[in-house]
Formats: C-alpha cells, structure tokens, sequence
C-alpha cells in the first residue's frame, strides 16, 4: 500500500481484487512541523521547506554549465542536461520510446494500460498521476497556492504560474516548425499546427460551420448561445474570451505593450501592431476575387464583398433598416435611442458617431485636410470636398 499527503489530509492507495488501484481517504492526519511562513504549506521534512521556499524567492542554485538555464532543484538540473547529452535511459518494452526520466515513462506506460489509478471521490474523475490529481482537487477546493511574483495573480498550479510569467516577459519558447510561428504555450503550438493541416473536424451542430480544434468550436458556440463569461469591471463590457477582456481592459489602463520596431506606435493587442505593419510592408493578403483589391484583413475582405453581393445582414428591430455591418447597425440605432456617446470637449456638442465627433472637432482646430487637386482649396469634411470636386466635373 502507497500512502501520500495532499494538504491536512492523506490518501493511500489499495489494490481490489481484481489488481486495479483506488484511492481513499484517510481519517487521521500526518504529522507536518515545517510549516512554510509565506503560504502556510506545511512538509514532514525541513529539507522539503527549503526547496519549496524557491518557487516564493525565486531562487535557482544549481545552473546548467551549457546553457547557463538554472534550477530550483538538483534533479531538475539533471535532467535537463539530458536534453544536451541526447541520454534517454528510460525505455518502454512495449513500444520502444525512450524518456529522459523515470516519471515520463511511467505516464507513458499507462497510456498502453489505460489505467488511471488515482480518481477523485468528489466528481469521478480519475487521473494517471499523483500531481494531476493533486491540482485536480483545487478545482473543487478553488485553492490557488502559486501567486506570480510580478502581478500577485494566484494559479492553481506551478505549470499554470510558470506559463503566466511568459507574458510578463514576452518569452516566446515553442515554435512551429513549418512556419516559425511562436507561442508562450506549447499546447498552443499544438493547436496552431491543425492550420497547416488543414483538416477541420470539429462541427457546430447548429450552423455546420467546421472548426481545427475543439476550443474554437467552444468558443463559436458561444456566439449562438450568446454567453460571454468574461465580464469587465470597469465597464461591463462582456467577452467570449479571456484574452478579448485582457486586450480590452488595456484601453482603460492605457497599456500598451507591442510596440511597432519601425515608426514606435505601440499597441494593446499583437494582432493590432500586425496589422500596422502592413502599412510599412505594403502587405495586402486577402484578394477580392471580383474587383482585385488588396485587403489587410479577412473580415474586411467580407464586409467588402458585401458591396458586390448587396448583402445586408444586419437589421435594425425598430424600423427593419438593413445595413452591411454591424457596426453601422449600432450606430443607427442611436438614432431611435437618441444616445450620443461622443462629445466635443471644446463646447460640449455631442454626436451619435466618432467620425462626425472628429470632423467636428477641425471647426475648432481650423484643420483641412482635403484638398483639391485642381484649385488647391482645402475642405474640413470628406463630403464637403467631394460636392467641391463634382463642380470641377461639371465645368469640364
């Protein structure tokens, strides 16, 4: 029998008769003296303390004499110099993969067994090993015992806070190897490389629409189902996704961390600053098929054909206006509302729309930024200009 601890309370494991392992619960409570003074988590021995007051001082003694990588722990160390040594001592008899250490090819092996010896009493749940199970349990306790040390946010395990500081440090560690895309994540280099596949065998049952993984098919069910777990405090703004909220929080923070090598804007989202570089490049990669203009984006090249289609997807329930994008929708409906969310700071005029806001805005500037080319008159508004130009063509 394997006895081990998870908090104040112990587990062992039993065999039935049948041989399959099952965990239990254990009444009484292991003697623990060493108590960590930062998080309150308690070990047998003081030697185990010491090792985990690392992961709160961050310190790392035992570096790598190739790579100069340091570690917390002198088995870590180990280990990882095998990954320059190219040593794999491990070796499954079943199927001939080698590990570079004797956890990894336990795992391994209950791949080909199916077992998963360590289930949860609360939902069902079983896991292959004691460290899933373990942070498996903080689902249900919601305890979080590995705060970042640059922001504080808590996580439920040291894989989940290690991940984290990735996007404190921009560190970017797995690659694709077909197009050198990276990411912070390796399970998101997993689900990037279904691109270059180009299979697509997740199907949302309501609209046949097809999706690479099971994450973006979640993620698009949640557009039928209008659900937006992800809620901002500021505003209330809600979001389908995290990372939406985390982009949209940085317009109330003012944060802007991508910045453009090229000019210095800087940006609240990567897929911004990707965008503005194609204003350096040049770059238009999305075609239209009818017309042949160059688009920077894919949703604009369908909101653009649109214009050939007479697509009209957007309706307004008040008065069955149509309109082609959903964003000139909203802001039609300001008209029924009588909502201007957009005032002058100048005179306190306020408008339905940004762009009239900004037009207004060079009354007092005296800003012109239209000219004509034939007369050299220079006009404040864009419409203003064109019925200028027509007089041109009508003389002519």
């Amino acid at each position: 029998m394997m006895e081990f601890d998870i908090g104040v309370k112990r587990y062992s494991e039993v065999s039935d008769s049948s041989g399959i392992k099952k965990t239990r619960f254990k009444s009484h409570i292991k003697k623990r003296p060493y108590t960590c003074e930062v998080c309150g988590y308690s070990f047998a021995r003081n030697s185990n303390l010491t090792t985990h007051m690392r992961t709160h001082t961050g310190e790392k003694p035992f570096s790598c004499e190739v790579c100069g990588l340091a570690f917390a722990i002198k088995a870590n160390l180990k280990t990882h110099i095998r990954t320059h040594t190219g040593e794999r001592p491990y070796l499954c008899k079943t199927c001939g993969s080698t590990f570079t250490t004797k956890f990894s090819l336990k795992m391994h092996i209950q791949m080909h067994t199916g077992e998963k010896p360590y289930p949860c009493e609360l939902c069902g749940s079983s896991f292959t090993d004691r460290s899933s199970f373990r942070a498996h349990l903080r689902i249900h306790s919601g305890e979080k015992p590995y705060p970042c040390q640059v922001c504080g946010t808590p996580f439920k395990t040291k894989a989940h806070v290690n991940a984290h500081m990735l996007t404190h440090t921009g560190e970017r560690p797995y690659s694709c190897e077909i197009c050198g895309a990276s990411f912070s994540r390796n399970d998101h280099v997993k689900r990037h490389m279904v691109i270059h596949v180009g299979e697509k065998s997740f199907a949302c049952e309501t609209c046949g629409s097809c999706f690479a993984t099971k994450y973006y098919l979640k993620t698009h069910i949640q557009t039928h189902k209008g659900e937006k777990p992800f809620s901002c405090d500021v505003c209330g703004a809600s979001f389908t996704q995290k990372f939406h909220l985390t982009t949209h929080i940085r317009r109330h923070t003012g944060e802007k961390p991508f910045s453009c090598e090229v000019c210095d804007s800087c940006f609240t989202s990567k897929a911004n600053l990707k965008t503005h570089m194609q204003n350096h490049t040049g770059e238009k990669p999305y075609s239209c098929e009818v017309c042949g203009i160059g688009l920077t984006k894919k949703y604009i090249l369908m909101k653009h054909m649109r214009t050939h289609t007479g697509e009209k997807p957007f309706k307004c329930d008040v008065c069955g206006s149509a309109f082609a994008d959903k964003s000139y929708l909203k802001e039609h409906t300001r008209i029924h509302t009588g909502d201007k969310p957009y005032s002058c700071e100048v005179c306190g005029a306020a408008f339905t729309m940004k762009s009239t806001l900004k037009a207004h805005i060079r009354t007092h500037t005296g800003e012109k930024p239209y000219t004509c080319e034939l007369c050299s008159s220079s006009f404040t508004q864009h419409s203003t200009f064109r019925r200028h130009v027509q007089k041109h063509t009508r003389l002519h």
